[in-house]
Order: C-alpha cells, then structure tokens, then sequence
C-alpha cells in the first residue's frame, strides 16, 4: 500500500500497475493478488489508506474558540491537500469510489460538525444541510479547476474567492435577533435543541423538525 501511494503521488494512477507495485514492494506480481481482487481494489484501498490519514489528523485537530475561524482552516487544509495530492484527489471525487470511502464520510461529518458549530453561534442563514452541501461542492470545484490549470498559471486567490462567495451566502454578519432573522435564529437553535437535557427523545424529534421547517421557509 505505501509503494502504491508512493507511485500514485509522484507519477499518477497510470503509474499503478500490479507490476510496477510488486517491483517497488519487492515481491511478485501475483502476491498482490493474494490479497487485492485487481488494479481498482488495490486504488481504492491506496486512496482510502492515505486519506483515513488526513482525516484523523483533522479529527485530532482540537477547535478552536472561534467556529468561523474553525471553518476557513477546514476549507484551506482541504485546498491544501487537493493541490498536493492530484491523482489521489482525483479518485476521491470519483462517484464511484466517494459514495462507498468510510474515510470520505468521515470528513464530510467533520465539515457537518464544524457548520454545527458555526450555527450554534446564530451566523448560519441557511440550513446546516444545506450549508455543508454548498461547501462540498465549492470546495471539490475549486480544487479542480485549480488542478486543471498549469501550476505556473494558477490563481490561488480563485480558492480564497471562491470561499468568500460561499460563505456570503450562508453566514450572517452578525448573530440574529429572532425578529430580525428569525429563520437564521431558528437554525441555531436546532443547532443546540438535540443537547436540550429537559426534553425527552419524542419532543427533542419535533422540536427539530420544527425548527428545520422555519429554518428551511427563510
């Protein structure tokens, strides 16, 4: 697995074959297949290998005191790693592969769990859902446009633009009075209204869907 990350890295997923792994492990071809059903098998488990990584060292990463500073180190850390890890980001935003990666769901609840914490605070406008899809999807676009650029012409203020568009359209300057905003006040509520201790599991479920109706009509 890493003589496969290694050549994945540094020439690309054309670079690996049962061949050129077993030549770089030390071992015979067909042993790889003692153990990968073929080339695919062996890529997956090389992606998910090398992002499970990444994403527990995001997991590990203690939050700060400041949920909108939190967000923007999770969007340059994810620029980051796609801008250094092509070919390896390129199978992460396969279809076929994202859909069954423990590792991807994995981040995914980290950026959920960073929007939580942004809408706890009373600055999301938009439902949590809603406001993580429209970073995923931002933030895969960006890194591959980026990759689709020569490096020597590429503008890295496209990732910071891109970021300032997004979060333009699910932040509030500031946290919301309820009647002010109160489709953004119901939102942070439901952010905070599963924690409530005083409730029991029946009422804690109805008062979400409450709020995610309020939050979901503004």
């Amino acid at each position: 697995m890493e003589c496969a990350a290694r050549l994945l890295s540094e020439q690309g997923a054309s670079a690996v074959t049962t061949r050129a792994v077993a030549q770089a492990a030390g071992v015979q071809a067909p042993t790889i297949y003692r153990f990968f059903e073929d080339k695919d098998a062996l890529l997956d488990a090389v992606a998910e290998h090398v992002f499970a990584a990444y994403v527990a060292g995001k997991t590990l990463a203690e939050a700060g005191g400041d949920p909108i500073a939190d967000l923007r180190a999770g969007w340059d850390a994810h620029i980051g790693f796609g801008l250094a890890n092509p070919a390896l980001f390129g199978l992460l935003v396969d279809p076929g592969r994202a859909a069954r990666s423990p590792a991807s769901a994995a981040g995914l609840e980290i950026l959920r769990a960073r929007v939580r914490r942004v809408a706890a605070i009373g600055r999301l406008r938009v439902p949590e859902r809603r406001a993580v899809e429209l970073i995923h999807a931002a933030g895969t676009g960006a890194v591959l446009a980026l990759l689709a650029t020569p490096p020597r012409h590429r503008d890295l203020d496209l990732a910071d633009a891109m970021y300032q568009a997004v979060t333009r359209s699910i932040l509030t300057d500031t946290p919301p009075l309820p009647m002010d905003d109160p489709a953004a006040a119901a939102i942070a509520f439901r952010a905070v209204a599963p924690e409530l201790p005083t409730l029991t599991d029946t009422e804690r479920a109805l008062l979400s869907e409450w709020l995610d109706r309020a939050g979901a009509a503004g």
